[in-house]
């Protein structure tokens, strides 16, 4: 029998693109996760000038999913005016899922089941609702618990049973700061110069390629137009940031060197390389290897460390400072200050010149299940103002894992 199994294609990235990243109920917390996909499903499509018929399937991350949008990848499809016949699906990764939508999507093309997929991730933290379990059959007495799901999906990130309460993200990063001695000092420090690069990023014009405006209604009134992240504190510094109290005693974690809870999309083409000159196409970028890798629930931030070894080793390396040293750009998700400075640690590689030169989740946010797309539209059109090099995206993810991917630009 003849095969007719296709050789795998390179897969390229065509027109990433992301919304603003709004603050924990800013402006806009009242859009919901289908606008938001649609507003960067639409303005891919007309940037990158794809015939939408073309798009082979629509693949969305999004970590906190309800019923009011099942099937977000389908949804927004939909929501955005593609054509029926694109179908759509829904993945989750937690933290990761943006990035393993782009690699999921990769895979796709890579294998010859499509030729060019639409890669998103979405999230709005501050829609994230409150639920309860035991209503569907009643209560015969007594009160009923609402849960809130922002908080429980930290809570219950792994099964007690084996690796016993984990009271949330917060209580990881103190492990690893501990492990690691990681100074109150030294993540404040961090988290002002990530503060300070994504201010002098905005300043200097960098996002304007990469972001798409949100229209937010208003119940009266003209439209208000987002058009820049919220959550940028340009005037932060070390001493301002030593004055706020710790999350958990005697730590070293506060609401100013972790992540923020935000509301944003981001998206991307991802297409066979050899269909670009008939979908008449211009790549910034590839995705050229990836992996992901579990470490222990209770220390989640270190999952960037196991991740990236197995890229290294893949790669023939010993280490992975070896392939740190070989990229020209970094972009590790910035879930804390302490997380970040562990991670540089266990790589042993310190190269800040080269990590997060716009940026990262305390100042631009951490909209978990878009999140990975974003780190990666900001670090393909990086690469393009450098005139190409490649680059590193890599995240930890709540319930003990990593998540790495390697990317050149065109």
């Amino acid at each position: 029998m003849t095969s007719t199994r296709k050789s795998i294609r390179r897969a390229a990235i065509v027109a990433p693109t992301r919304t603003p990243v709004g603050t924990f109920g800013g402006s806009l917390r009242d859009v919901t996760v289908e606008d938001l996909g649609a507003t960067v499903v639409k303005a891919v499509v007309e940037r990158s000038g794809i015939d939408p018929d073309r798009i082979d399937d629509v693949v969305f991350a999004q970590s906190y999913a309800n019923s009011e949008t099942p099937c977000v990848g389908r949804w927004v499809a939909l929501h955005s005016g593609l054509p029926i016949s694109v179908p759509g699906m829904q993945l989750d990764r937690r933290c990761g899922g943006g990035l393993q939508a782009l690699a999921t999507a990769a895979m796709m093309v890579q294998s010859g089941a499509a030729d060019a997929v639409f890669a998103g991730g979405v999230e709005s933290m501050s829609r994230i609702e409150y639920y309860s379990t035991t209503n569907r059959w009643g209560a015969r007495a007594g009160n009923v618990t609402l849960y809130d799901r922002l908080d429980r999906g930290r809570e219950r990130s792994q099964p007690v049973w084996r690796f016993g309460e984990i009271s949330g993200m917060i209580e990881t990063a103190e492990n690893l700061a501990t492990d690691y001695g990681i100074t109150r000092e030294a993540a404040d420090a961090y988290a002002a110069r990530s503060h300070h690069r994504a201010a002098a990023a905005w300043e200097a014009g960098r996002f304007a390629d990469e972001v798409v405006d949100v229209t937010v209604p208003q119940r009266k009134g003209d439209p208000v137009i987002v058009s820049r992240d919220e959550g940028v504190r340009p005037d932060s510094t070390a001493e301002s940031l030593a004055r706020l109290r710790t999350l958990m005693p005697n730590g070293t974690v506060t609401a100013g060197n972790a992540s923020q809870q935000n509301d944003a999309a981001a998206g991307c083409l991802v297409v066979a390389e050899d269909t670009l000159d008939d979908l008449g196409l211009e790549p910034i970028g590839y995705l050229t290897d990836w992996a992901a890798a579990g470490c222990d629930p209770a220390r989640m931030g270190i999952g960037p460390v196991p991740a990236v070894e197995k890229l290294a080793a893949r790669a023939g390396l010993d280490s992975p400072a070896a392939l740190l040293d070989s990229l020209d750009l970094v972009e590790l998700n910035e879930a804390f200050a302490v997380q970040v400075l562990a991670v540089l640690e266990g790589w042993k590689w310190h190269d800040h010149d080269r990590l997060n030169v716009n940026g990262s989740g305390i100042s631009l946010g951490h909209p978990i299940g878009a999140t990975g797309l974003r780190m990666t539209t900001t670090l393909m059109h990086e690469l393009r103002r450098r005139g190409g090099g490649k680059g590193l995206v890599t995240m930890c993810i709540g319930g003990g894992q990593g998540l790495a991917a390697v990317v050149e630009g065109a």
